[in-house]
């Protein structure tokens, strides 16, 4: 398994984060809690990291914003949904490849219990 300590250790974070919010809120208050345990926990991130989508000789006006980058290499997409839909799968995707990186994790905190996903390229 890609990064494992790493995915232990952010997915510990979210539970963290789900057992002292509960479901229900918009996805910027989890944001912000999370913000707060990352930095609490010394674990590098970058919030709202932006891509830029090089085509040919160009850079194409559209631009991915991954909710976190943690470590580098990790890039964690926060929602707050009733369930996951394959949009959200794409979304992930897409900023896999854009960013180079080879894990991401998708969540949900919408729900009674902590959704997540790894999702690998």
């Amino acid at each position: 398994m890609i990064y494992k300590k790493e995915s232990y250790d952010i997915v510990g974070t979210l539970f963290e984060v789900h057992n002292n919010l509960g479901g229900g809120f918009l996805e910027v208050v989890y944001k912000d809690a999370l913000e707060y345990e990352l930095k609490k926990k010394n674990i590098s991130f970058e919030r709202e990291k932006e891509y830029v989508i090089n085509y040919k000789d160009v850079i194409l006006p559209h631009k991915f914003y991954a909710d976190f980058v943690i470590l580098d290499k990790i890039v964690l997409e926060i929602k707050s949904v009733k369930e996951f839909h394959p949009k959200h799968i794409a979304q992930c995707i897409n900023y896999l490849k854009v960013s180079g990186n080879r894990l991401c994790i998708l969540v949900n905190f919408q729900n009674e219990s902590l959704e997540f996903k790894r999702i690998v390229l």
